[in-house]
């Protein structure tokens, strides 16, 4: 098992004309079962055409009718992003996985609005997406790094999932399924979603959480898994502020009323039982000390 993506997932690339949809697509395909899962593509202005002999269709609705693909990966321009999402929630997809970075929060917004009620779960906006290893990746994560395995790795950040993903696989553990929920400040999944997930998966032992600060995630996060997670979780907290007059790396870093810090989150996992290092270079090393 895995979750929420699998070898028998069927996907749509909504963007797939543009320079980073076919970039990425074609990579995806290239990876394990991808050249099964990769089904359709979505451009308004281009249907009836191919990439690399996947169909195009002019909207999410005719792709899925037309294949019965369940998932859509999103590479659309900012601008157009949540436009795009809102569409894949309509036709009643299972999931989409938005890679976009720099949408207006205003446009999540009104996307979270539209997504109230309905059955779609969204991955991102901001991350590099979703892998289930040696059975489907879709996203921007390099493949040849994940090897399959039992433990579940969700983070806000794309970078220190590579990094964890490569301490895990130089000590031998392989992943059941790696997640980059990414760090805008309105997004889908949160950590508490994923841990769920993986809570309930008989081929998931245990889970390494990377969070950042700014917001209350990884707190609520971490109260559920006092009373209710079944494997041992370990977590890392990205804590390193911007220099002045810099952006911090993710729209969601934002700390607000002294809530928020590195610190603070570090504290509360901690109370509730999680493993946390200090170290970006010890998290493997963690986890598999709990094992």
């Amino acid at each position: 098992m895995s979750i929420l993506i699998n070898r028998h997932s069927r996907v749509i690339t909504q963007g797939i004309t543009g320079k980073t949809g076919q970039f990425h697509t074609r990579l995806c395909r290239e990876y394990a079962y991808g050249q099964q899962c990769f089904v359709a593509g979505v451009n308004p202005n281009k249907p009836g055409e191919q990439f690399e002999g996947i169909p195009i269709y002019a909207t999410v609705q005719e792709a899925k009718e037309a294949t019965g693909a369940t998932v859509s990966v999103i590479y659309v321009p900012p601008a157009f992003a949540a436009a795009a999402i809102d569409e894949a929630v309509a036709a009643d997809l299972d999931l989409v996985i938005c890679i976009t970075e720099g949408i207006p929060v205003r446009d999540m917004l009104r996307t979270r609005y539209k997504m109230a009620g309905r059955k779609t779960l969204l991955i991102g906006p901001n991350c590099p997406g979703i892998i289930t290893p040696d059975e489907i990746k879709i996203g921007i994560m390099p493949g040849y790094i994940h090897k399959k395995g039992r433990i579940g790795v969700v983070s806000r950040s794309g970078t220190l999932t590579y990094e964890a993903v490569a301490q895990l696989m130089a000590l031998g553990l392989g992943q059941s399924t790696c997640i980059g929920i990414g760090g805008d400040p309105i997004n889908g999944l949160k950590h508490l979603d994923v841990m769920k997930l993986f809570n309930e998966d008989d081929e998931t032992d245990a889970v390494l959480m990377v969070g950042e600060i700014g917001g209350s995630d990884e707190e609520d996060c971490a109260r559920w898994v006092k009373d209710n997670m079944k494997k041992p979780v370990v977590g890392f907290i990205a804590g390193v502020t911007a220099p002045p007059g810099k952006r911090m790396g993710h729209a969601g870093a934002i700390i607000a009323g002294g809530k928020g810090t590195a610190q603070e989150k570090i504290a509360v996992m901690e109370e509730c039982g999680i493993r946390v290092t200090r170290n970006p270079a010890e998290m493997g090393k963690l986890l598999k000390s709990v094992l």
